[in-house]
């Protein structure tokens, strides 16, 4: 397994060694000893996987205090842009965000962190997409930022009038409310 640093040290792009034959390839999607080995000694609890259309875009979702997870992102079938955003109060990159493209293809999965907001958007016709985490989910704890906030300059390649979001993610906070509410913040 090989590691692709990002702008932001704790997240990490992981690209696994693929065995291909005439039959087909193999992979390991996910090994505890191989992520140790990376310093990812985050202990996954849960797994989801989440089935979207083309422009849908999911997040960007958080959790905080006990309830906090670190996930493991990829995109089983067709191709997403996940994004990582840091809520970590007092981070040198608070507020950057750190964006990779996941795909069926190309393997990749995304490594975050506790103390980031996550979300993506749907670049083919479907995706399936699955994540560990290191938590469960607790509704009482959980939190978003607004995707398309502009205070956040994420270039989502989906035009705005193409993308679908539920109720809930398009009502979410934008960064500069979110900026108001210290007890948001992750570590806060």
């Amino acid at each position: 397994m090989q590691v692709l640093k990002t702008s932001i040290a704790d997240v990490l792009i992981l690209q696994p060694d693929v065995y291909e034959d005439a039959r087909g390839c193999f992979w390991e999607s996910y090994s505890r000893r191989s992520c140790s080995r990376l310093g990812i000694d985050a202990d996954f609890v849960q797994d989801s996987t989440s089935f979207s259309r083309k422009g849908v875009l999911r997040g960007l979702h958080y959790q905080k205090g006990v309830h906090a997870q670190a996930k493991l992102v990829s995109a089983a079938c067709g191709r997403i842009l996940d994004a990582a955003l840091d809520i970590r109060a007092g981070s040198p990159t608070f507020g950057q965000c750190v964006l990779a493209e996941l795909t069926a293809a190309n393997h990749r999965q995304m490594f975050i962190p506790t103390g980031f907001a996550h979300g993506f958007v749907v670049l083919s016709e479907t995706a399936l997409v699955c994540y560990k985490s290191s938590a469960f989910y607790a509704p009482e704890s959980e939190g978003a930022v607004n995707a398309l906030d502009e205070a956040l300059a994420i270039d989502w390649p989906v035009a705005k009038d193409q993308i679908l979001r539920s109720p809930k993610d398009a009502a979410a906070a934008g960064w500069e409310a979110y900026l108001q509410r210290p007890d948001f913040f992750y570590g806060a």
